[in-house]
């Protein structure tokens, strides 16, 4: 006798399909065109779990497609509140992969941290994701699903969107595009396109592409360090594109997209945060639109690296602001769950809290 996931294995996700293979299915079924939008809209939009949730769709059609298709899904293995209202989800797969997404709310807003990848390549020194390497990267229909997981536990609109969770995003560049146009388009979640960032190391033929793409979306770009030596110690996984030819490429954005990219640099004590790293920093940003976002380093269990001081991380604002550079110290959020930058990673959480 075939078991369940056996049967499971054989049909294909609807979540996968385009818009042309659901409507030429539909054919097959003798069922008119317009039934697809009303199958998306359900996916999508509602995000039903179940072909009997289509309540528009004729019985018989909701028969043959559940016979023929699955509807993806995960599974929630743990969730974490953190104390600034955060919620932290790992998130199981069909295949058995986990990933992390973090809930983030603030007033009448909600934005969501979404993973690219289950687990990086990248090896970046102080970050948990990396740690264990890549499991492999995911669909556009996983990395949406995220989105849809927190949507619902917290009953609220999804107001923004960063891919900044694990992964990274420009190693897998057609299904996070094809995620972000979903989570863009009306027919999804219709979030503002300058609403969703995508984060990256600094993978220059990506953020090439990625400035040639219609939409506005925002990039932000982990930078870290601004000497060389220092970033290829911090950062081996883009050792091999230069600081020299990221400043070119970042010019490129900006002249092609007209939009102000994000550096992202986590403060790491006696590491990037000396007088001759902050010296380097002004330099690369000066007489360029940026905003750089100072980052006091979270805490990874078993990392030898330290966070900077508060004030350390003033200086750093107020040195770049006297050459012309807008810097903020960003908040972390949910730190006291491991769900803040560089802290996340694939592993089930000690409990699953109300």
């Amino acid at each position: 006798m075939q078991g369940t996931n056996d049967i499971r294995q054989n049909k294909s996700d609807l979540r996968s399909m385009t818009r042309g293979q659901l409507e030429a299915l539909l054919a097959e079924l003798g069922q008119p065109k317009f039934r697809a939008k009303q199958i998306e809209e359900w996916v999508w939009t509602k995000g039903v779990t179940s072909f009997d949730q289509m309540t528009n769709l004729p019985k018989t059609l909701r028969s043959e497609l559940s016979e023929r298709l699955t509807l993806g899904g995960v599974e929630e293995i743990a969730r974490q509140v953190s104390r600034d209202g955060s919620r932290k989800y790992l998130l199981r797969y069909p295949d058995g992969v986990a990933v992390e997404c973090v809930g983030m709310p603030t007033k009448n807003r909600l934005a969501v941290c979404v993973s690219s990848q289950a687990g990086c390549a990248m090896g970046c020194a102080f970050c948990a994701t990396g740690a264990a390497g890549l499991t492999r990267s995911l669909t556009a229909a996983e990395i949406y699903e995220q989105a849809m997981h927190v949507r619902d536990d917290f009953n609220t609109r999804v107001t923004s969107i960063v891919m900044m969770g694990q992964g990274e995003p420009m190693m897998n560049y057609d299904a996070v595009l094809d995620a972000l146009r979903k989570f863009n388009s009306p027919e999804g979640m219709g979030i503002g396109a300058r609403h969703i960032t995508v984060s990256t190391c600094g993978v220059i033929p990506m953020i090439k592409r990625f400035s040639n793409e219609p939409e506005q979306f925002t990039l932000a770009v982990s930078l870290h360090s601004a000497v060389q030596k220092t970033r290829n110690a911090l950062m081996p996984g883009v050792k091999k594109y230069s600081l020299i030819h990221l400043y070119d490429v970042m010019g490129e954005y900006v002249d092609k997209t007209g939009r102000r990219p994000t550096y992202e640099y986590a403060l790491i004590q006696g590491v990037n945060d000396t007088d001759e790293e902050l010296a380097a920093l002004c330099d690369f940003c000066r007489g360029t639109l940026a905003h750089v976002n100072i980052i006091q380093l979270n805490n990874v269990e078993g990392s030898k690296f330290r966070p900077s001081s508060a004030a350390r991380a003033q200086e750093f604002v107020s040195r770049l602001a006297s050459v012309g550079v807008e810097a903020t110290i960003r908040n972390s959020r949910g730190s006291d769950i491991d769900a803040a930058c560089g802290q996340l990673r694939q592993r089930a959480l000690r409990s699953k809290e109300a």
